[in-house]
């Protein structure tokens, strides 16, 4: 009886039967959330459902642009293998018919279905979402994101602009509604269709913010008084920061109210009063999603699915608010590259109280990681966590394989105390570069137009990259063209700010990449 009643316990048998999974990815949010210690932001819905999961602290994209990352995470292969840094091809045809984390639960007798951004849109995902491959049904896109980058914000002239910041009055928006929104009531709509249903689901669910552009119901604005904001702690361009590591945040210039401000290409700093309203624009965002991710998870409770469905929510990449005089995502660095990551599995990572919901239930605060993981580690660890086999490790060379992951399965996490950092622990990260110094093309260049690749490391104390001469017609690194080099060392200089970089011996990062690029 004693076995039957410790979940903790009955881990392996747990995991025989299988659950519902409810996957949840919010769009170039960064670790800015009340669970990962921001202080400024407000979000109380996440932050509930931190307090009943397993929260990774340290976890980390490994390319820090939309559709190599989320191809990335839901193949469980590095952009290496996808091949995919831009958003120009589709992996099934470019690299390998590679299977993705949807389309395996699918062919494991799971109802699977799309809503919102999950897949990049477009050629990335072979204009379908990847249907029928990953999902059971087409992919729900909301009616109203066709506005998210017309004119649609109104101007201090009374015009309409694509602005940057877009705080609206949704009463006034067509339909009266936003894409996140819209996603929202599907997404609820589709959980109602399945609530008594036998068949287990996997619904993954894609906010669109806090991406560009700010186009938020205003009334978000007010949880962030201007006068309350602060600009990064660090809003200047290191001295030391190779020109090659530096992005132009060409798609925030590109916006009607930033091209106003006349700056200079490209380390040319946004005026300090445009830069506070763009963190609290940022911060309003996160909070608009949050209520959408509270909307979601009232409902997944409502319907009596919460103990039978393991939520996972995270993001594809981070997004930089003036740290490094650098916006937008585009980088190697922290802020652009570590995510939350989340994971709720009912019966594991709660202890559920027999006699009815607890007033004040525990929250445990050993159930963080800290240690590095990476957005890989997502598709073999909501596998096994869900009654599923996880993936079997890929090969070193792995085009030819269907189903293998370069990731880790965490789910010796769950259950086991960290003993302190584990030193060994990296995550790899790259961004490739059309040039040595920042070119209009440089936050996001054409497949063919690569000629670096900057390759990183991230361990618990330092971060270390390399920026190597790439070629884009037989996808290989020259390791002994070394462009430039970065490394921070964290315990004193968490923000990576002083670059201690030497090219007198760099032989143990070599070492460690040998094993991320295929041959």
């Amino acid at each position: 009886l004693f076995h039957c009643i410790c979940p903790l316990l009955c881990f392996q048998g747990f995991l025989l039967e299988r659950r519902n999974v409810l996957f949840i990815m919010a769009d170039d949010l960064r670790t800015s959330l009340g669970c990962y210690g921001d202080p400024v932001v407000k979000s109380p819905n996440i932050d509930q459902l931190a307090s009943k999961s397993q929260v990774f602290l340290n976890a980390y994209a490994q390319q820090a642009v939309c559709a190599p990352s989320r191809t990335s995470m839901l193949t469980s292969r590095r952009p290496d293998t996808t091949r995919l840094y831009d958003f120009n091809s589709y992996w099934r045809v470019h690299s390998g018919n590679y299977t993705t984390m949807p389309q395996y639960f699918k062919s494991r007798g799971y109802y699977t279905m799309s809503v919102g951004k999950v897949f990049h849109p477009g050629i990335a995902s072979n204009h379908t979402d990847d249907y029928p491959y990953s999902w059971s049904i087409p992919a729900y896109h909301p009616a109203s994101f066709r506005f998210e980058k017309e004119k649609m914000c109104k101007g201090e002239d009374g015009k309409l602009h694509a602005n940057l910041l877009c705080a609206v009055n949704v009463t006034e928006q067509p339909g009266g509604t936003l894409p996140d929104m819209e996603s929202t009531d599907e997404a609820v709509r589709l959980l109602k269709s399945r609530a008594n249903d036998d068949v287990p689901f996997f619904l993954a669910v894609g906010f669109h913010k806090p991406h560009i552009p700010f186009r938020i119901p205003q009334e978000y604005l007010s949880l962030y008084p201007i006068d309350q904001m602060t600009l990064a702690p660090d809003p200047n361009v290191p001295k030391l920061l190779p020109p090659v590591a530096y992005n132009p945040w060409m798609d925030v210039r590109k916006r009607d109210d930033v091209q106003k401000l006349n700056v200079s290409f490209p380390y040319g700093p946004i005026p300090k009063d445009f830069q506070l309203r763009v963190r609290q624009h940022y911060y309003a965002a996160v909070s608009y999603m949050d209520a959408q991710v509270g909307r979601l998870l009232s409902a997944l409770g409502e319907l009596g699915l919460a103990d039978s469905t393991m939520v996972v929510f995270t993001s594809d990449h981070g997004w930089s608010l003036g740290e490094h005089g650098e916006w937008a995502k585009y980088s190697n660095f922290d802020v652009t590259t570590r995510v939350p990551l989340i994971f709720y599995v009912p019966g594991v990572t709660t202890i559920d109280d027999w006699l009815g919901e607890s007033t004040f239930p525990f929250v445990d605060v050993l159930t963080q990681s800290e240690n590095v993981v990476e957005l890989v580690d997502v598709f073999p660890t909501v596998s096994y966590m869900a009654g599923l086999r996880a993936p079997e490790p890929c090969p070193d060379i792995s085009f030819q394989e269907k189903l293998c992951t370069e990731g880790d399965n965490l789910a010796h996490t769950f259950r086991h105390r960290e003993r302190g950092k584990d030193a060994e622990a990296i995550s790899f990260s790259q961004y490739p570069r059309p040039a040595d110094t920042p070119q209009v093309n440089s936050d996001l260049p054409d497949l063919k137009d690569i000629k670096v690749m900057g390759y990183s490391l991230r361990s618990w104390d330092y971060r270390y990259t390399l920026w190597l001469g790439f070629n884009p017609q037989t996808f290989q690194v020259n390791v002994s063209d070394v462009h430039a080099g970065e490394l921070y060392m964290l315990a004193g200089d968490p923000g990576q700010d002083e670059n201690v970089y030497s090219d007198s011996d760099h032989s143990v990062m070599m070492t460690k990449m040998a094993s991320l690029k295929p041959c």
